[in-house]
Formats: C-alpha cells, sequence, structure tokens
C-alpha cells in the first residue's frame, strides 16, 4: 500500500472526491480506487463518524477492498466507495441529501456506480436513480439479477463459511458447529438462518440487543454482549457488523480456530492478518467470502445474466477461498497478503 497526501490508507487512488451541498446539508465522499476493470462499483453506506478524516479513512480502506472484491468475484468493474456522513447517531437521512448525493455521483460521468450498503436501501437507491443512471441495486422483477444484495452476501459468506469449516475443522457439514456470529442485521442476519437449518450452535451479538435477543429466541441460538462475542470458546467466529474489528488485542483473546464472516476490512491494520496467521487461525479473507451481494448488483449494472448466473457465480466463492489457501500453504504466508497480491495481479497493480 502506497501511502500518498499525508493518508496512510492512500493506495494510490484514481480519485477522492469531497461533496457539500449546503441546501440539504449533505456531506459526502466518494473514492475511487481503480477503474482498470471497469467503472468503480461500490456501494454509499449513510454512517455517523467521530471526525471528517475518518470518513475519508473508511472511504479509502473500502473502495481498496471493493477492486479486490469485484477483481476476485470476476466482474468487469473496478472498485470505488460511497459514504455519506451522518451528523448523530441514528439520524435519517433526508430525501433532498439523497437526491443531491445522486448529483454528485453523476457528476463523476459513470466512473462511479452506486449501490446499498449500511444505512441505504433499495428505496433509497430508487430516489439517487433519479438524479443519475450510475447506480444499481434497484428493484427487479422476479429472477432477474438484482434488488437487495444482502440476502446474496449472506448466501456467499454461508457457502464460505462451510468451506472454512471444512478446511480449518474437517467438517463435513455444520451440524454442531460452533458459532460465533457478531452482527445480525441482513447479512449476519441471513447466515445465523441458514447456519441454523443446518444445526450449528450459534451465538449472537449486535448493537441492536433486541435485535439479537428476537433471532435467538427464533433460532434457539444464545447471545452475549458485543464485547464478548469475538472471545467466545467457539469453532469459528463470523464478524457481520463494521470492521477494524480484529486487532492486536482482540486477536490475542480469540479461542476459535477459523475467521469467516461478511464484514468489510476486518482486519484492523495489514499487520493483522499475520497476526492471525502466526496463531494457526484459518482467515477467510473478507472481500472474497461477502462477494456475493456484488455479483448480484454488479450483474445487475453490467446487464450480464440473470438470478441463476447470480447464483452461479456466488457458487464459485468457495473456490476462490481454497485457492488463497493453498496458495498460502505453499508459500507460507498470511492469507490476507495472499489474498491481496491475487486481487493485485488481476488488476495489473502486481
Amino acid at each position: 500500500m502506497t501511502a500518498g497526501w499525508g493518508l496512510p490508507d492512500f493506495d494510490d487512488h484514481e480519485g477522492v472526491h469531497l461533496f457539500t451541498d449546503p441546501a440539504s446539508g449533505l456531506q459526502a465522499v466518494i473514492a475511487l480506487h481503480s477503474t482498470a476493470l471497469g467503472p468503480a462499483a461500490g456501494g454509499a453506506r449513510f454512517w455517523h463518524y467521530p471526525t471528517p478524516s475518518a470518513a475519508i479513512t473508511d472511504a479509502l480502506r473500502l473502495s481498496r477492498g471493493m477492486s479486490f472484491k469485484n477483481a476476485m468475484a470476476g466482474l468487469e468493474l473496478g472498485g470505488g466507495k460511497g459514504v455519506v456522513l451522518a451528523p448523530a447517531r441514528g439520524s435519517t437521512i433526508t430525501t433532498e441529501q439523497l437526491r443531491a448525493f445522486g448529483r454528485a455521483v453523476e457528476s463523476l460521468a459513470g466512473r462511479y456506480v452506486t449501490a446499498e450498503d449500511v444505512g441505504m436501501s433499495e428505496e433509497r437507491m430508487k430516489i439517487i436513480a433519479g438524479e443519475t443512471k450510475f447506480v444499481s441495486g434497484l428493484p427487479v422483477e422476479s429472477g432477474a439479477a438484482g434488488g437487495d444484495p444482502g440476502p446474496y452476501t449472506a448466501h456467499g459468506v454461508y457457502l464460505g463459511v462451510k468451506a472454512a469449516a471444512q478446511r480449518g475443522l474437517g467438517a463435513d457439514d455444520m451440524k454442531g458447529v460452533r458459532v460465533a456470529i457478531q452482527g445480525v442485521g441482513s447479512v449476519g442476519g441471513g447466515l445465523a438462518k441458514l447456519l441454523a437449518r443446518d444445526g450449528a450452535v450459534l451465538t449472537l451479538a449486535d448493537v441492536d440487543e433486541a435485535r439479537a435477543q428476537a433471532l435467538a429466541e427464533q433460532l434457539g441460538a444464545r447471545t452475549v454482549s458485543t464485547d464478548e462475542i469475538l472471545a467466545q470458546d467457539v469453532d469459528i467466529v463470523s464478524p457481520n457488523a463494521l470492521g477494524a474489528i480484529l486487532t492486536a488485542e482482540t486477536i490475542a483473546t480469540l479461542k476459535a480456530k477459523v475467521i469467516a464472516g461478511g464484514a468489510n476490512n476486518q482486519l484492523a491494520t495489514q499487520g493483522e492478518g499475520a497476526r492471525v496467521h502466526e496463531r494457526g487461525i484459518l482467515y477467510a479473507p473478507d472481500y472474497v467470502i461477502n462477494a456475493g451481494g456484488i455479483i448480484n448488483v454488479g450483474l445487475e449494472y453490467l446487464g450480464h445474466g440473470d438470478e441463476a448466473e447470480v447464483m452461479a457465480r456466488i457458487a464459485k466463492i468457495p473456490d476462490r477461498l481454497v485457492e488463497v489457501w493453498d496458495e498460502s500453504d505453499r508459500t507460507g504466508q498470511p492469507a490476507a497478503d495472499v489474498a491481496d497480491q491475487i486481487a493485485r495481479r488481476l488488476i495489473g497493480r502486481a
């Protein structure tokens, strides 16, 4: 990673754009990491950050992850990310702010394609689409590619968790496998339901404790606090909330043999990948395992195939994970580093 402009997470990004719209109160960042394979695609998130610089850092990290994710998923798309700053926790984005963000996307003339992420929805994408055609994740007819990416991300993570259980635990199925799931929103909640169906033993945590408790009662799972979830005595830890949760401190507390979840940017820094590797913990690189959603909305935008094609491509996620793990075993390098090297080769940045 090449630091630039005084920003440690700057990785030769093609562009970092800051937008303000005084009339609506919009403050937003759109970061374009690479357009080598196609337009920079990646969702927009609405989130409260402690400082504007924290929002820029998130956009830089997320857009780089999208470059690697799209490349590893075999999509003709580059990597970008939009971040809309929420003024306070729990605040709601307004229609005028969504329209202003749509105009910001339009101003980039197709170099960036947006879609849902945290704090966004199909309905909000429809409002953005009123200002720009460079948007995906819109409501679609049954059987077509597109729509809410969450369930597709959850399905891909589920397949990846099963592949990781087989690789790291020697488990042929998920019955009795103990999984701690951090975050039970669209992705984590969907994953929990799929794993519960397979007989996995689940421990759940979410910042919305009532949501976690309701899902636990439905699935016969138990709950713990978000502060406790990573250190549970389980076989697999599955992060499915926000990123940067794998730090030197949290890695030291892990009892699990496998980390496999849908959250973006799980490693706080690149060095954490080595720490996980040194502890002998199998790691499923996040942008490989969580590619299901972008496969869905990416094929929608590109007009390539239908839902059957989406599912066929998602079914290849375990194969890509195995490729990463095999190369990690051969070279002795951390899986996180191996995935980055493969992705960089694919986008011409080896």
